[in-house]
């Protein structure tokens, strides 16, 4: 029965207020055609603008961290543009009322450490220290290796009602890439 396998997914989603849900490769079109739904959903729903701006630029923070870099991939690394990468991204509401935003995917192994020298900081930063760190890197160059010039982790802490979460998720079996998890309130 289709109801026993697919079941219980549905019911943890709608359990979960689950508004929006999606996993598999990422692109460009796909986060354009995904963002055209939620920026809908949202304001259907008569979330207030402050709020929706908030939702929106960090679901598009995480989308493009995918799109960057995740280990999971159709495309060459060495492609610069057109990039094809799996990952998943969600958009739940908690039993307060907050949005929680989620994001996973696979990431090299040697990733994890930079990642969390960048997002440990932003834990424990005001939102004034946030702000003071957004503004000089407005001011500085791309690091190497970027594609935002490190943008998107402050954007999101920015807009958080609380620290930044992540995680890291060891690839099953010991073998292929670690996964990445983050969260952000709003």
């Amino acid at each position: 029965m289709i109801s026993a396998k697919y079941g219980p997914f549905f019911n943890v989603a709608r359990e979960h207020q689950v508004i929006f849900y999606y996993v598999g490769y990422f692109s460009q079109h796909i986060v354009a055609a995904m963002a055209d739904a939620v920026k809908l959903q949202l304001e259907v729903a008569g979330i207030t603008g402050p709020t929706r701006r908030k939702l929106f630029s960090s679901f598009i923070e995480m989308a493009q961290n995918i799109i960057h870099y995740s280990a999971d991939m159709l495309t060459p690394a060495s492609q610069p543009d057109g990039e094809l990468r799996h990952g998943s991204v969600c958009i739940r509401r908690d039993e307060g009322g907050r949005f929680l935003l989620l994001c996973a995917n696979p990431i090299d192994a040697g990733m994890a450490e930079d990642l969390r020298a960048k997002l440990e900081p932003l834990r424990h930063m005001t939102l004034d220290e946030i702000k003071q760190a957004y503004r000089q890197t407005l001011r500085e160059e791309t690091p190497s290796g970027s594609k935002g010039a490190g943008m998107g982790f402050l954007t999101m802490a920015r807009d958080a009602s609380e620290p930044l979460e992540f995680d890291f998720d060891a690839a099953p079996g010991g073998t292929g890439a670690p996964v990445f998890y983050l969260k952000a309130a709003i």
